[in-house]
């Protein structure tokens, strides 16, 4: 077991000391405090620290007022969430001036339901259009594996806190994969749950048809952890799946036993270099995974999720786009504003699109349980790298870390990240897709490959 006060130190195991009065919440608070203070002129990671609340919350546990299983862990949220007494930044420079928020978002009310002690905000891409991580206004998220790479976005300080050590867990958004682009390049475990299982509430939105929220952690025993913590019904979100509490966590003792796996072919083997390819036959190796499927259609889904989300997001960001157009990041407000300019139809031809592609992607459901695939076609690229060679073309980095992961977000499929640790090299993730509301799956064989030793997450 690791040392409770040290940046290995998982949340599950930090939950055990303090539940047994091995240590005290409040050295487990300024323990992360510490943390922070010394990684944050590296890897840029926060925001916004709420200490004095963390500490006052730490005292309130060692009194013995809270309880739950997260007893004591620090975590942090993407900036995107309403923290009481903070304007919800979303990543902007206009948000700033936006009302303070009067409550804090529903998922960190839960978290801290469960024992759990929030200690700040985190960097992201601006209006979570990105996957850079890369921020014009309050500089770049960079990577605790190699702090001159990309941490990968919109996600991208929840990536760098987690993988630096200065927090057990934190939360992110995924509406085409910014969540599980973080967890490949900074080499963690990421859980991007179904579409609906999680609520949203009290955080900015993007594109209500496809944002998701969820964990990123350093084991997989975290993840289940602030997933069970986090779900069940919130009727202040309308999308929020009316659907009861399925503890993951006891699942996890299961193995992979009975469950069907296969490999993503065809469009999820072209385009990737070949670290990504290889990741992904290690994976399929450990797990005894030889069949090969092909997903339908998944071009046409990104293309279909591209379409959705420049409309969606440049519909909600109209009224910015005309009052205050000099404020945006040049290359958000570019998107925002072309997206605003397509036509309704499109929008509607790439929703009737999304229902058949959801159709035939179920029937594989009947043939497999789980589905093995890149998580992005390479490792981190450098910090202000804009283009990158991918199956022989020069593609744009910042459009492309998520070649992979959007078809699978198009239609709400949750997801596992599971990262490989390559030895000399930088980390890479491999995703592992399983049916609606069965994260438990996805899990379980997330855990089986880190009982292996071939998925780890080890802070920088």
């Amino acid at each position: 077991m690791s040392d409770p006060l040290s940046k290995h130190a998982t949340a599950t195991e930090i939950a055990g000391a303090v539940m047994s009065g091995k240590v005290k919440a409040l050295a487990v608070v300024d323990a992360a405090l510490a943390r922070i203070t010394a990684a944050e002129p590296t890897v840029n990671a926060f925001t916004d620290i709420v200490a004095e609340r963390a500490r006052i919350r730490a005292v309130e546990i060692d009194r013995g007022l809270h309880r739950g299983p997260m007893l004591g862990v620090p975590f942090a949220v993407k900036n995107l969430f309403d923290i009481k007494g903070h304007p919800t930044r979303a990543g902007s420079k206009i948000n700033n001036d936006g009302p303070i928020a009067t409550r804090d978002g529903s998922l960190i009310r839960k978290l801290e339901a469960a024992g759990a002690i929030l200690v700040g905000g985190l960097n992201m891409g601006e209006y979570a259009y990105d996957f850079t991580g890369e921020n014009a206004h309050y500089g770049p998220s960079r990577n605790p594996r190699d702090p001159e790479r990309m941490t990968g976005g919109s996600s991208g300080g929840s990536g760098a806190a987690v993988a630096a050590g200065e927090v057990p867990i934190a939360l992110g958004s995924d509406t085409n994969g910014s969540i599980r682009v973080p967890a490949s390049l900074c080499g963690l475990f990421g859980l991007k749950p179904t579409y609906g299982r999680l609520s949203r509430a009290g955080t900015y939105p993007f594109v209500d048809a496809f944002d998701h929220l969820g964990p990123l952690a350093r084991s997989v025993d975290d993840l289940a952890l602030s997933f069970d913590a986090m779900q069940g019904w919130d009727p202040d979100d309308p999308v929020c799946t009316d659907r009861s509490a399925e503890p993951t966590v006891p699942a996890l003792l299961e193995g992979i036993n009975g469950l069907r796996i296969a490999i993503a072919g065809d469009y999820f083997e072209r385009g990737a270099r070949p670290e990504a390819l290889e990741a992904v036959a290690t994976v399929a190796r450990a797990l005894g995974a030889t069949r090969k499927i092909t997903i339908p259609e998944a071009a046409a889904a990104r293309s279909a999720a591209y379409v959705i989300t420049a409309i969606e997001g440049g519909q909600l960001h109209l009224p910015r786009l005309r009052s205050r157009p000099q404020d945006f990041d040049p290359d958000t407000r570019e998107r925002f504003m072309a997206g605003a300019l397509l036509p309704g139809a499109w929008y509607v031809k790439a929703q009737r699109f999304r229902r058949r592609y959801r159709a035939n992607v179920q029937k594989l459901f009947a043939e497999v349980d789980i589905i093995l695939a890149p998580a992005t076609p390479c490792t981190a690229p450098r910090l202000g790298q804009v283009m990158m060679s991918l199956g022989g073309a020069e593609l744009p980095v910042r459009a492309n870390l998520g070649l992979f992961t959007q078809p699978i977000s198009f239609i709400g499929l949750p997801v596992v990240v599971a990262p490989l640790q390559r030895p000399g090299g930088l980390p890479i993730g491999v995703q592992i897709i399983a049916n609606h509301y069965n994260e438990a799956a996805a899990l379980r064989v997330a855990r089986a490959l880190e009982k292996q030793g071939v998925a780890s997450a080890p802070p920088a």
